[in-house]
């Protein structure tokens, strides 16, 4: 019961943040990790718990969604699943006490992204005139989709930056799309997981189904949100936290 309970919380806090400010899987994959889920798959169920979440989240931006920049929607689209795919197969061959040596640097890396964000993605979108080609589009996009295909943490924030990089405006677009991708890619790699057998299934289905209502009120009311600092000082902090863990274990 105090599994499920906390596999409850972590799955709508994760959810909702992930559809506010982004970030939800610095609070799913450690806490299956701390209720004994090996790193890898750990890694993998966060991912697939995730993914209704993502799902929930495109629908609710169903209307905003379109394609910016010098690249067609389902070419996008084709691109993330793509690099789902390779990112999913990199897990694969990645040694379990590899992956454990990786996890810290991992969650440093998604934490000092979702810290700098804003920043990034202002400086991002600055920079972004429409004039990134198709192949520099792709590459930017793909190179995203496998870093997710690997490992979920900060997606959404470097998703927002190569968004803006080549040329996207419309924010709330930017914010459907990219939890569109995020759904497609993972898709791709939980499919590749499972085959593997790295679900942890009992976990997944208590997380997913939290993180799918957590998920979609945060879409739901997102746009009511005026001041989403104080909710990202909050993850930035419990990322920090997670890190310095990780690190000392």
């Amino acid at each position: 019961m105090f599994s499920a309970f906390v596999l409850v919380i972590a799955g709508l806090l994760a959810g909702g943040v992930n559809a506010v400010a982004g970030g939800g899987t610095l609070l799913s994959f450690p806490a299956l990790v701390w209720l004994g889920v090996p790193p890898i798959m750990a890694n993998a169920t966060a991912t697939l718990t995730a993914l209704p979440g993502y799902i929930g989240s495109a629908w609710a931006y169903r209307d905003d969604i379109k394609a910016e920049g010098a690249l067609r929607l389902r070419t996008i689209v084709t691109v993330a699943a793509c690099g789902g795919l390779i990112g999913a197969g990199l897990l694969l061959a990645t040694p379990g006490d590899a992956f454990i040596g990786i996890v810290p640097w991992l969650l440093l890396m998604a934490t000092t992204l979702f810290a700098i964000g804003p920043k990034l993605v202002a400086h991002m979108r600055s920079k972004g005139n429409g004039v990134a080609g198709p192949v520099l589009s792709a590459l930017g996009i793909g190179i995203v989709a496998a870093y997710g295909g690997y490992f979920n943490g900060g997606l959404g924030i470097m998703f927002l930056a190569v968004f803006g990089l080549i040329g996207f405006r419309d924010l709330h677009g930017m914010n459907g799309l990219k939890n569109l991708l995020a759904a497609v890619l993972s898709v791709v790699s939980v499919t590749t997981y499972a085959t593997a057998g790295l679900i942890a299934w009992e976990s997944a289905a208590v997380l997913a189904v939290s993180t799918t209502v957590g998920g979609y009120i945060g879409a739901k009311y997102a746009r009511r949100i005026k001041r989403t600092e104080p909710l990202r000082v909050a993850i930035i902090a419990v990322g920090a936290v997670l890190t310095v863990v990780f690190f000392v274990k």
